[in-house]
């Protein structure tokens, strides 16, 4: 089979016919296709490569055993292990260099879960009834396109031969021009941030690159977080400036960018020289204001846009805080150290910002100078997160790092 071949994911039973309208789209491209079958109900009324017998044991079932569990639910649950296994066997083989999907709720589950498996930079599209909803839970941390179906993915009509057809396009031409591998000869650095720590990244990031590194940077906000843990497994990483540790706090106090309890962890597991800086840790992001207040009550806020803001972390939440930092520091397998910028934590707490507050900042360093097991680590500078002179201190000990 050519190395270009396209998978098509899909629960035949029911969207034979939109499948089948999608492999002849490939066949005007000249792009091979393999599809594979993971219904449960039915039978394809046409040939395909993988049958949903062999994606059933491949899951670890026979397809009537999977039929007699009586809950769809669990049922697509084996169909998914099945189908990641059967897809990971052909990657590996060489035989496909993309995987497009298409289908409602559980399609949608189906085929994302095999796209989830797959590598960043590996094509991916999903065509899908859900993708005009909330697809973080599709999505995750990986590169997956949603497309979305506008119509009912039931039957062929004007609309869905031409975004069936559009879908099919997308994948031929991320086949057709895969960027070819990057030199992996420069250093490699991740740094995570967001938008009130801008300043500090941007100096720091300009002169690694200047000195010849490659910075990968990540978007706090739950599912970057989630990513950079990923990669740090996947990827030779020389070293990790983790600058914005909010995701902890979300996920501790209830904010909406939780990252999950193995945010920071993974990193120190593995041994990689790491800079923990408290960046964005005086606030926890939610929703509307208004919300916010009700979840979050008698505290500061501020309201950074109709649909985020941001709250003020106690006093209390900061020496919990301390804490959990304190433990992935002394869990580090590796060179680990820990900056604290002293006049703010991310440009709200600032003089000039709204949710300003230096004795949490020196509750926040004296609980976590207790709890270290060795203080040599811990560097108090007397700088806000977005001064130049915190860049260049960090800047000099990612030199020591990399």
């Amino acid at each position: 089979m050519d190395t270009t071949a396209v998978l098509i994911v899909a629960t035949m039973d029911t969207k034979s016919k939109e499948a089948l309208y999608l492999k002849g789209c490939f066949r005007e491209t000249g792009t091979p296709v393999v599809v594979l079958d993971a219904g449960i109900r039915g039978e394809s009324p046409v040939p395909v490569d993988i049958n949903r017998q062999t994606v059933a044991r491949a899951g670890g079932k026979s397809l009537i055993d999977v039929q007699r569990l009586g809950h769809e639910g669990k049922a697509l649950e084996v169909m998914i292990k099945g189908a990641m296994r059967c897809a990971e066997d052909l990657r590996r083989e060489g035989t496909i260099g993309g995987v497009i999907g298409l289908g409602g709720s559980m399609g949608t589950t189906l085929g994302t879960a095999v796209m989830r498996s797959f590598p960043v930079g590996f094509p991916k599209i999903m065509i899908s009834t859900m993708a005009s909803r909330d697809t973080h839970d599709f999505v995750g941390t990986k590169d997956i396109l949603m497309l979305h179906s506008v119509c009912d993915i039931s039957g062929l009509n004007r609309i869905t031969n031409r975004v069936l057809h559009n879908g099919a396009m997308a994948m031929a031409g991320m086949i057709q021009h895969l960027q070819p591998s990057l030199s992996l000869e420069k250093p490699l650095v991740f740094i995570s941030t967001l938008g009130t720590t801008e300043a500090c990244v941007q100096k720091v990031r300009a002169h690694l690159e200047e000195n010849g590194k490659e910075v990968v940077v990540f978007h706090t906000v739950g599912a970057g977080g989630k990513a950079m843990e990923e990669m740090v497994l996947e990827e030779n990483v020389s070293a990790i400036l983790d600058l914005s540790l909010h995701e902890i706090t979300d996920h501790l106090f209830g904010g909406d960018y939780d990252a999950g309890p193995d945010r920071g962890s993974t990193a120190m597991q593995k041994g990689v020289p790491t800079i923990l800086v408290p960046g964005n840790i005086d606030f926890l992001v939610t929703g509307p204001l208004r919300k916010a207040q009700q979840r979050f009550p008698g505290r500061s806020y501020h309201r950074h846009n109709a649909a985020i803001t941001a709250v003020r972390t106690t006093r209390d939440e900061m020496e919990i805080l301390a804490k959990e930092i304190a433990k992935l520091c002394n869990k580090a397998r590796g060179p680990c150290a820990v900056f604290i910028p002293m006049g703010g934590f991310s440009a709200f707490d600032s003089k000039e910002g709204p949710l300003y507050d230096p004795e949490a900042r020196e509750l926040f360093a004296a609980t976590l100078k207790g709890a270290l097991n060795s203080e040599s680590s811990l560097h108090l500078l007397p700088y806000h997160i977005n001064d130049p002179e915190f860049a260049a201190a960090l800047i000099q000990a990612l030199a020591q790092f990399v």
